[in-house]
């Protein structure tokens, strides 16, 4: 075969694989259309279907994988421990993290993923992510939040679990002069502390952020209720963070009656004003 014609069948060749690569774009970007529609309408399986299409059609194109994860979360049941249940969190995280091999910002991959471990009590997992996405925009007060929620579980599960096994009442503390009573206390503060801490810290930066957020505000009573039982052998110490502690019960329901009385309608039936 002459220079010439090798030329001429090399670039056929290449049209042809153009030709290929742009027909399977426009297939890739039909299915991921099909699936949107699918996906408005509720049915998942079948925009599940259309968006893995789109995928296999162009590997590249992010918004199908961030739909096919998304759909794959819509999915799953947070609570339910069965194997195809689990499988759908898996799916919709391994998605995510394929977009974030092409787009390493893109904040939406790192909450999806950050939401999914904290369902699925991934907790440090969760908090990773979360820590991903502070670094990403420090000034989103929400996965500020989020870590609080996560803080206040591992410190309250560990230390109501340490309760049961010492029989303890839900009015009693773990503040008495049994033995048992003040070792178990003295293991938990080593080891809730710091986690307490971090919680009472993430919940001011949120409320920094958004100064209305009464969810914020009522872990922030949550977190110092939490520190309360542990001052085991500092009574002073204990009273004064229930007290912080109810102060920000009124805080939060003084705001949450704020935003009522500021909604639509909270007043009753109201005339349009602006027709005066």
């Amino acid at each position: 075969m002459s220079d010439t014609k090798r030329v001429l069948a090399l670039l056929a060749a290449g049209v042809i694989l153009l030709s290929a690569t742009a027909c399977n774009k426009l297939r890739a970007r039909d299915q991921l259309n099909k699936g949107v529609s699918s996906y408005k309408n509720a049915r998942y399986e079948q925009a599940i279907d259309h968006f893995q299409q789109a995928v296999s059609y162009d590997p590249t194109l992010i918004n199908a994988r961030l739909y096919l994860a998304t759909a794959y979360a819509q999915q799953y049941i947070p609570g339910v421990d069965a194997d195809d249940n689990t499988r759908m969190a898996n799916q919709a995280i391994e998605q995510y993290k394929e977009v974030l091999e092409r787009d390493p910002k893109n904040i939406n991959s790192i909450k999806g993923i950050a939401y999914l471990y904290l369902q699925m009590k991934k907790f440090d997992d969760a908090k990773d992510y979360y820590r991903k996405a502070i670094a990403m925009d420090p000034n989103d007060p929400e996965p500020y939040y989020s870590i609080g929620v996560i803080d206040w579980t591992q410190s309250y599960l560990p230390r109501m679990e340490a309760r049961a096994k010492l029989g303890l009442k839900p009015d009693e503390s773990l503040n008495g002069k049994n033995k048992d009573q003040k070792q178990a206390c003295a293991e938990l503060k080593q080891q809730n502390s710091p986690v307490i801490d971090d919680g009472i810290n993430v919940l001011k930066k949120a409320l920094e952020l958004r100064p209305d957020y009464d969810d914020a505000m009522a872990y922030m009573n949550l977190m110092y209720r939490e520190r309360a039982d542990l001052e085991c052998e500092d009574p002073a110490a204990r009273a004064a963070d229930l007290k912080t502690a109810d102060e920000w019960v009124d805080k939060t329901m003084a705001t949450k009656k704020a935003k009522a009385e500021k909604q639509p309608g909270a007043q009753g039936i109201t005339m349009d004003q602006g027709n005066k």
